[in-house]
């Protein structure tokens, strides 16, 4: 039986993974239109241009609103990803939208998961009400449940500044996902350094092949110590992520450069309230030529006009 890591004895250094594939996973920016439609072209070709960077496009995630879309918006996107993406890998989020107080509805989790997987997707399985409301036996009990509607899945920790449902799992609930082999990952989005460590010192030490994907957006050097990653900061800029992983393999020093202006770019991006993080991509977006307009779902979240100077100048900066 494995013991659970203590950040007294552990020593991120040694975590350290040079020379490391990375695997990269970014979550697509859902685009609309200045009358409050989806932009599905604009959609389409950021689909494109995620896949031509060598990253897998996650769709209907927080970052393309998949707490506020329906399941016709998230038909269409899935249609359009399994056309782009020609058979390759792409993950979508199985959101189930409830109460407090709810109870887990695997059903609601089935049906979405089955739709995911219709169109060729791996299923991401956002937090609920339902399911992080209950206790850690519970828990781990759902995602059994979760594991017989698919042959594999990512599992989400989600902290409540994204969502007011999520929840960061305690490191027994964190074994029984390493424990579910249909769960060949988990996205982890604490914005904590030592959980993550925690979290890979785990999996090294009882199932290697577990992908810890860093949803840090203000530690994106977490891949260095052996986090792969899922993203909402790498659709702002899905060609210098893969330049910055194509460096840390080959072992040249311009990773940390391009990581730099990256996590810049992420500490704006992700400031309070963090949610607004999606307009922030738009103006990015549309500043780089990529979108037509930098409006975002009518319920979400807004920045000031006054970030579109500050982002324009790191637009300069890439460029």
């Amino acid at each position: 039986m494995s013991t659970t890591p203590d950040l007294t004895t552990l020593d991120p250094i040694k975590l350290l993974r040079p020379r490391r594939k990375i695997e990269g996973i970014s979550a697509i920016l859902l685009p609309f239109h200045a009358n409050g439609d989806v932009d599905y072209e604009g959609f389409r070709a950021h689909v494109r241009r995620t896949r031509d960077a060598g990253l897998a496009p996650a769709i209907n995630m927080d970052t393309g609103f998949g707490n506020l879309i329906d399941d016709t918006i998230r038909r269409r996107t899935l249609e359009i990803t399994k056309a782009e993406m020609g058979g390759g890998h792409f993950v979508s989020g199985a959101f189930v939208v409830d109460q407090p107080g709810a109870t887990f509805n695997g059903a609601a989790y089935a049906q979405q998961m089955d739709l995911i997987q219709q169109h060729c997707g791996t299923p991401v399985i956002f937090q609920s009400y339902g399911l992080t409301q209950q206790a850690d036996e519970g828990i781990m009990a759902a995602y059994e449940i979760l594991a017989k509607s698919a042959d594999k899945f990512i599992g989400f920790e989600l902290g409540n500044m994204f969502a007011p449902f999520g929840k960061i799992y305690s490191l027994d609930v964190y074994r029984g996902l390493l424990a579910n082999k249909a769960c060949m990952g988990a996205k982890h989005s604490s914005l904590r350094r030592d959980l993550e460590w925690q979290r890979l010192a785990l999996r090294d030490a009882t199932r290697p092949d577990f992908r810890v994907y860093t949803g840090n957006d203000l530690a994106i050097d977490m891949v260095m110590y052996g986090s792969d990653y899922l993203l909402g900061l790498s659709t702002f800029a899905p060609d210098l992520f893969a330049k910055r992983d194509a460096a840390w393999l080959s072992g040249d020093s311009s990773f940390y450069e391009l990581n730099d202006i990256l996590q810049y770019l992420g500490f704006l991006a992700f400031r309070p309230p963090v949610p607004a993080y999606k307009h922030s991509a738009a103006m990015f977006l549309k500043l780089r030529g990529w979108i037509g307009c930098d409006d975002t779902h009518p319920k979400s979240a807004k920045r000031p006009d006054s970030d579109r100077e500050i982002l324009a100048d790191i637009v300069k900066r890439i460029s």
